[in-house]
């Protein structure tokens, strides 16, 4: 089929020129997008974006081909994809910056419970450390501090840390720690 005998038919509402323009051309096409980091999924979705453009500017009457068919829908590939790229380009970076904000946050509301610890004494120091960083049980804690048994180490801590809540509390807001 010739460029203007499928331009006719698309003006007339006939589908299956683009069925048509899609067996013809989507290799050369999903080659453009597969080549530039693009996934045959996103291959699709470009060229059928490019058809549809296509369509609806022979569908409007105002279409001018001023090359052949197959180079209009290239570029219009082109330009799509180039817009994807920067689009995920731009997302990417967002997301950086998100997982950055998060990591610097969840550092200072260490910080903050650090500085808390620090306040305590040297027991309560110790059997909050010991579970909260260094992930060891009560029994490991029990044994390592010389409580009598792991249940020993288990009221300990709670005591610990209802007062590590009454110093946060006492030192910082609400606001500081979310």
């Amino acid at each position: 089929m010739k460029d203007e005998e499928i331009l006719k038919r698309l003006k007339n509402g006939d589908e299956s020129a683009l069925q048509y323009l899609y067996k013809k051309h989507y290799r050369m096409m999903s080659r453009l997008v597969l080549k530039n980091s693009g996934t045959e999924e996103e291959a699709r979705d470009i060229f059928q974006e490019a058809l549809i453009v296509l369509w609806q500017k022979v569908r409007a009457g105002n279409f001018m081909l001023t090359s052949k068919l197959s180079t209009y829908l290239y570029s219009v590939c082109q330009n799509l994809w180039r817009k994807e790229l920067e689009r995920k380009r731009r997302l990417s970076s967002e997301e950086k910056d998100d997982i950055v904000e998060q990591n610097w946050e969840e550092k200072e509301r260490i910080e903050l419970v650090r500085r808390c610890l620090k306040q305590l004494g040297d027991t309560c120091q110790k059997v909050l450390t010991f579970y909260y960083f260094d992930r060891m049980n009560m029994k490991e804690i029990a044994e390592q501090l010389g409580f009598a048994s792991a249940d020993v180490a288990k009221s300990k801590k709670y005591k610990c840390m209802q007062e590590l809540e009454r110093i946060v509390r006492a030192n910082f807001k609400k606001s500081d720690l979310i």
